[in-house]
């Protein structure tokens, strides 16, 4: 039996999206999950939560979109729940991805990224930040940026499509770069990537593996969002030329074929929104989950029939052969979405943090053998 129903808990949140109140209620006893596994609230107070990440003292850093606000949040006693959330900045343009390294804190913001330091000893009173770069394009359609440092100390950054499908500038549009994180250093790492929020590195080969939105306005069915996989730097994932790894785009498909382009490792569902990814390193979960990759899928806007609002999880057996299958599910009721997962974040613990920006929260998932 894959799932069941768990852990009856409801609370009313506020939303605060383009200056509204919006009351949403959480209904934690129709999210289904693996036997053992348990759901709960880690914090209610993180407005339109987006992109996480781990400083080094334990605080759970998350950033923004529509609220333009970055957190810092503190379970001080140890419970697993946080008691303390504080506002690291405001007013930033789309602050969505966050990370962390030698006790600084960096921020994307569209054009920019940022730089706290000293972070985790300054949450009351946070210092004014450093611009590390100004460099990227100021177009805020597809500008929000998930950021992650890599195990080459480089501090990576993707750059999407300023559209749903065009030709971009290959050299500003459509890829993943990295650099230094003084800024220096800058370089192309991947292109024909139409819009990855959210990428990790494998934990035993080092290698980088993303997500990427796949374009709209081809139908439900068509293109599939996907996993891919980067062993080296300077591949190219097709886009706007190819999608899925086999379909030619139908206004931009007979420039180039798609042989020659790297294929998805997995196909995901179309228009799922596949957002945040990690691999799984914790020891709290079945060992069946050790090394494979958690996926949040944000859930389809333009979709007849709505899809995603979930966690996915893509496995790999010994024989190389992938399986991608719902982990956990209940946020879409019907054709109603009470909340919409975007990150997902492995804690010290074994536990896995799930951030929801229509809900406003950050869930712990949690296991504990039967």
């Amino acid at each position: 039996m894959r799932h069941k129903a768990i852990l009856v808990f409801s609370l009313l949140p506020l939303l605060f999206v383009a200056d509204k109140i919006y009351a949403c209620s959480l209904h934690l006893e129709q999210i289904k999950l693996p036997p053992g596994f348990t759901i709960a609230v880690y914090t209610d107070k993180v407005p339109n939560a987006r992109g996480m990440t781990l400083g080094k003292n334990g605080t759970v850093f998350v950033g923004s979109m529509s609220k333009g606000d970055v957190y810092a949040v503190v379970d001080s006693d140890g419970d697993q729940r946080a008691d303390k959330v504080f506002t690291i900045a405001s007013g930033l343009q789309m602050p969505v991805g966050v990370a962390y390294r030698n006790g600084s804190l960096y921020v994307s913001a569209v054009d920019r990224i940022l730089r706290f330091d000293e972070i985790e000893q300054r949450l009351a009173n946070p210092p004014k930040p450093v611009v590390v770069t100004d460099r990227f394009p100021h177009e805020t359609h597809h500008g929000w940026k998930f950021i992650a440092f890599g195990p080459d100390g480089k501090l990576y950054v993707p750059v999407g499509a300023p559209c749903n499908i065009c030709e971009p500038d290959p050299h500003r549009y459509a890829l993943i770069s990295r650099m230094n994180p003084d800024g220096s250093g800058y370089e192309i790492v991947a292109r024909g990537v139409r819009n990855s929020v959210g990428f990790d590195w494998d934990p035993k080969s080092h290698d980088l593996w993303f997500t990427d939105n796949g374009r709209d306005l081809l139908g439900d069915d068509q293109p599939p969002d996907e996993l891919n996989h980067a062993p080296k730097s300077g591949m190219n994932f097709g886009y706007p030329y190819c999608h899925g790894g086999t379909i030619p785009d139908p206004e931009y498909g007979s420039k180039r074929p798609c042989g020659e382009f790297t294929p998805p490792v997995v196909n995901l569902g179309p228009h799922v929104a596949s957002l945040g990814m990690r691999f799984y390193t914790g020891k709290m979960f079945p060992p069946e989950y050790q090394n494979q990759i958690f996926i949040a899928e944000h859930g389809s806007w333009n979709r007849s029939k709505k899809i995603g609002y979930r966690i996915t999880w893509v496995s790999r057996d010994e024989a190389g052969h992938f399986r991608y299958s719902v982990f956990a599910e209940g946020w879409l009721q019907g054709q109603e979405a009470w909340g919409r997962p975007v990150d997902v974040l492995v804690m010290p613990d074994g536990a896995l943090l799930v951030s929801d920006d229509l809900a406003g929260v950050i869930y712990r998932i949690s296991y504990k053998k039967q």
